[in-house]
């Protein structure tokens, strides 16, 4: 029965060589030789696991940057208390619109519109028609206020349900809480209406 070939790569041995000048022993020189195909097979199988290793190193720290990146942005956006009464307080008053959900896309202010509302109100109203408050950006920029709820002038329950389900695709809990009481609190105005116009 025969042997496999091993697939370790050995280096050549060292080859010693009688010098052609000494015919005796009382002096000798050595002659050492490798064989330059060795020092490559060498090379090559130190360089693949530096290489892998690098290239899982890389893969770790970008995992890493990004999982911090995310918690950083988690910490810094938070629930906008001001907007949260603000909405409460529209409600309360009748001021929403209980619109199905999907109907978010075109009853969204246009972003000129809501450069005009800025324009004539400041920044100090227009955050309030955002639940979300990113700390990141500075207070007189749009980028800071995430979340919208409404047109700027009623509560539409569409753009509630888009912030609820943004909110808990993101894991904003706070803010997906905000947006559930709010839901509610269209849902019961709505079916108290209906019981007071049938009682009529």
């Amino acid at each position: 029965m025969g042997f496999k070939r091993s697939w370790v790569q050995i280096p050549p041995a060292r080859v010693f060589k009688r010098s052609a000048t000494d015919r005796g022993f009382k002096s000798r020189q050595l002659e050492c030789s490798y064989y330059q195909t060795g020092y490559e097979t060498l090379g090559r199988m130190i360089n693949v696991p530096t290489t892998g290793i690098a290239i899982a190193a890389l893969i770790c720290y970008t995992a890493v940057s990004v999982f911090a990146e995310d918690r950083a942005q988690a910490h810094a956006l938070k629930l906008n208390q001001t907007a949260f009464q603000y909405a409460q307080e529209l409600i309360s008053a009748g001021h929403f619109i209980a619109d199905a959900k999907g109907a978010w896309g075109e009853h969204r202010p246009s972003a000129d519109k809501e450069n005009e509302f800025i324009r004539l109100h400041g920044f100090v109203e227009y955050a309030k028609w955002h639940l979300g408050s990113d700390e990141r950006y500075p207070e007189n920029t749009k980028k800071r206020y995430k979340f919208p709820y409404g047109d700027l002038k009623n509560v539409h329950r569409c753009g509630l349900l888009a912030a609820r389900s943004r909110a808990a695709e993101y894991r904003y809990h706070d803010i997906e809480d905000a947006a559930a009481r709010l839901i509610e609190m269209i849902s019961s105005k709505k079916e108290r209406a209906a019981s007071l116009s049938s009682g009529q």
